[in-house]
């Protein structure tokens, strides 16, 4: 099985340690989101992985074996790590080609990944002419170019616009669905929501979580219900008689906190009283992993001398 596995992982530099004894394990089939706030170490931790770095104490495999082990690594491993990282002199195309004979890569894949990434139509431009987020499509070609079983991307989405952030969200779960191993390092929430099945977080460099995406939520939430009825007063009275405090929103619906759908549903269903509506609210994945990493970083920002003022 094609995996990354992190053993006891632990980084110093000088009395600063920034990988402290992790240890997870990335599996195929799945999107894993790699989570932390700046300075928690996953940057370190990638580069750990692909050998860009020596690790202080503990172990970083995939497959089994350390990166400077493999043979033709980019066919093993694809890595977007920094989409500038490519001489903007250079041809897109030709960049490919070096890397694909390097690889001992047909240069016929070169072509495939252009279209992949939506480039065919530039590949024979110099990459100082494209923009940040045609940056990003050749970095991610590059890292598909040897059909690789795992995948490492460090904000895949960085610069991308609407539909390119829908392309890779759909290129990440075709990836998964395939069978291969893919980590994806970002700072965006709201799109790791859309994409991860499962999360790594970091904090400090220390493992904070490592769980699927759904036990991840329930666990930084309280079960919790919104609902719309016909008769809000006398069902508010008959949930704050079970025990439950509804709290009515400017909208008119309720929600009520603690409570289930259908604990909800049965005493509306025993009190006579028609629902409109009836949802399950749970936390988002930024509020989940505020709540979680909270204490955990390093550097947040103070109040603005605005909001003291006006408070």
């Amino acid at each position: 099985m094609t995996s990354i596995d992190v053993r006891e992982l632990t980084k110093n530099y000088g009395p600063t340690r920034a990988v402290d004894r992790l240890t997870f394990s990335v599996r195929p089939g799945r999107v894993t989101g790699f989570l932390g706030p700046n300075g928690a170490g996953k940057s370190t931790t990638m580069r750990l992985v692909l050998g860009l770095d020596r690790p202080t104490a503990g172990t970083a495999t995939i497959a089994g074996l350390t990166y400077a082990s493999l043979d033709n690594p980019l066919r093993k491993v694809g890595v977007l790590l920094d989409a500038g990282a490519a001489h903007g002199s250079r041809v897109a195309r030709d960049h490919l080609l070096a890397l694909a004979a390097s690889n001992g890569i047909a240069g016929g894949r070169v072509d495939e990944v252009l279209e992949t990434t939506g480039l065919a139509a530039v590949g024979k431009r110099r990459i100082k002419t494209f923009s940040l987020g045609m940056r990003q499509r050749l970095g991610i070609a590059a890292a598909l170019l040897g059909d690789p079983e795992v995948v490492m991307l460090d904000e895949p989405s960085n610069g991308l616009d609407p539909e390119g952030i829908v392309w890779i969200r759909e290129l990440l779960r075709t990836l998964a669905r395939e069978g291969r191993t893919v980590l994806v390092s970002s700072h965006l929430m709201n799109e790791t929501s859309s994409f991860a099945d499962h999360l790594i977080v970091l904090g400090r460099g220390r493992l904070l979580a490592d769980m699927p995406m759904r036990e991840f939520l329930d666990s930084r939430s309280l079960p919790a219900v919104q609902l719309r009825t016909t008769d809000t007063p006398r069902l508010r009275e008959a949930l704050i008689h079970k025990g439950y405090a509804p709290v009515q929103g400017d909208d008119g619906r309720l929600t009520v906190e603690g409570a289930t759908a259908g604990e909800i549903g049965a005493t509306a269903a025993r009190e006579g009283i028609p629902l409109l509506e009836l949802a399950v609210v749970r936390a988002s994945l930024e509020e989940a992993y505020l709540d979680l990493t909270a204490s955990e970083t390093p550097f947040a920002a103070a109040s603005s001398p605005t909001a003291r003022k006006e408070a």
